[in-house]
């Protein structure tokens, strides 16, 4: 152990101040990614009293499930007001800032190696608990305070250009939903001269199927014909360790799938993997959405800019060409809501790629199409989706090396 290491309980004390006098009425939880979030906790009738308070710079803990999820959720609050916790979390803060910094010890515990350690120390339990003694057992690295200070600023600088290029993402993706509403829902879509085709006495044809007016030469047509090819994708065996112990082919879940233009993904499979599936390399400009998930994953879409290889939770559209399949995305992510309420089944309703392929969607004339430009957004997304990947190896890096930091 390097001469800087300390055991962390020396720094740290618990909390334990409830909610007595009802302070607060925000209950939030902690997920497996370090995230304080709203808690999805029914607490109607349950005495909130008894529940714990986190105010700024303090820490909440889960200790429960480290050896079951492999990771241990905390996080550090930066809020300026106060809120609750589960009282079944540990609320703890460091004894003296002035030696060693919040932020720096949020850092230290975002580490992967750090979560690997947790792990390790987990009890016989069932759900793998991390007993407070071995977390506080375990060992960080102190450096000068200085020290400490400029690394987080190095890294605050990382996490706020992330930050700021996922707000442009979002801006970008609701301008383009927009566009994409006033072209092809309301039907303003620039005519020869430039000007709004509808109010400007663009001719329109009654369309008997919408119960409306449509533009004359667009027609009604359903997802799988308005497509070039449907497919949907599959998992390799994971007791084949040659399916999966390779960069081969990109592999998505559907969890990745989440409204975004896609530049990569989380895991890959073998050649091998996917002869031996019914997974399918698809092309640059496949159209996802997911079939089912928890929470608000069913129904959202994806922009495949690489060539790569889905879950079978999964559907992908294939379309002739770029300006049908910018098209087919920014009509689900509009629609996504009404989609999702499509799924049927037991339990848990799911949508189906026959449900998703049966879907009536307006098909325009694609010269109208092509003038929609929704291309761009893509191109920009991608951009700022790649710059994000960097940034993101750089902070995991930077990371890595706080094990290496000297006194």
């Amino acid at each position: 152990m390097r001469s800087n290491y300390r055991r962390l309980g020396d720094y740290i004390q618990e909390l334990k101040f409830r909610n007595t006098e009802e302070k607060t009425e925000q209950l939030l939880g902690i997920n497996i990614d370090k995230f304080f979030m709203p808690s999805v906790a029914n607490v109607v009738g349950t005495d909130l009293s008894v529940y714990k308070l986190v105010r700024k710079n303090q820490f909440a803990c889960n200790r429960m499930h480290v050896g079951r999820d492999y990771r241990l959720p905390i996080s550090m609050s930066k809020a300026e007001n106060e809120f609750m916790v589960s009282p079944a979390y540990d609320v703890f803060e460091i004894k003296d800032t002035a030696v060693l910094n919040p932020e720096f010890l949020m850092m230290w515990f975002s580490r992967k190696e750090f979560d690997r350690n947790a792990w390790f120390y987990t009890d016989a339990d069932v759900r793998g608990g991390l007993p407070w003694k071995s977390f506080s057992d375990m060992q960080l690295p102190v450096p000068h305070p200085d020290k400490q200070r400029e690394i987080v600023k190095e890294y605050n600088v990382i996490q706020d250009r992330i930050a700021l290029n996922q707000q442009l993402i979002q801006k970008l993706e609701e301008t383009a939903k927009t566009i994409y509403r006033e072209w092809f829902v309301e039907f303003e879509f620039p005519d020869e001269n430039g000007k709004p085709y509808k109010s400007n006495g663009g001719e329109m044809v009654w369309c008997e199927e919408l119960d409306r007016d449509i533009p004359k030469g667009w027609e009604v047509v359903s997802i799988k014909d308005f497509c070039f090819e449907m497919k949907s994708g599959g998992t390799p065996s994971r007791d084949n360790i040659n399916y999966w112990n390779s960069r081969d082919i990109p592999w998505l879940k559907t969890g990745e799938v989440c409204n975004r233009v896609l530049i990569a993904s989380e895991e890959y499979i073998s050649f091998e993997g996917c002869k031996n599936s019914s997974a399918k390399i698809l092309p640059v400009n496949t159209v996802l959405i997911a079939m089912y998930g928890e929470g608000k994953t069913k129904g959202q879409a994806g922009y495949l800019r690489f060539e790569a290889t889905i879950n079978q939770a999964c559907c992908a559209m294939i379309c002739e060409n770029e300006h049908h399949s910018t098209f087919l995305y920014y009509y689900l992510r509009t629609n996504q809501a009404q989609i999702a309420s499509l799924a049927n089944g037991g339990a848990q309703p799911n949508l189906s790629k026959e449900i998703i392929g049966n879907i009536r969607i307006i098909k325009p004339l694609l010269n109208d199409i092509k003038k929609h430009h929704l291309m761009k957004f893509i191109d920009y997304c991608e951009g700022l989706e790649k710059e994000n990947l960097k940034l993101t190896e750089m902070k995991e890096l930077l990371l890595s090396r706080l094990a290496k930091i000297e006194s």
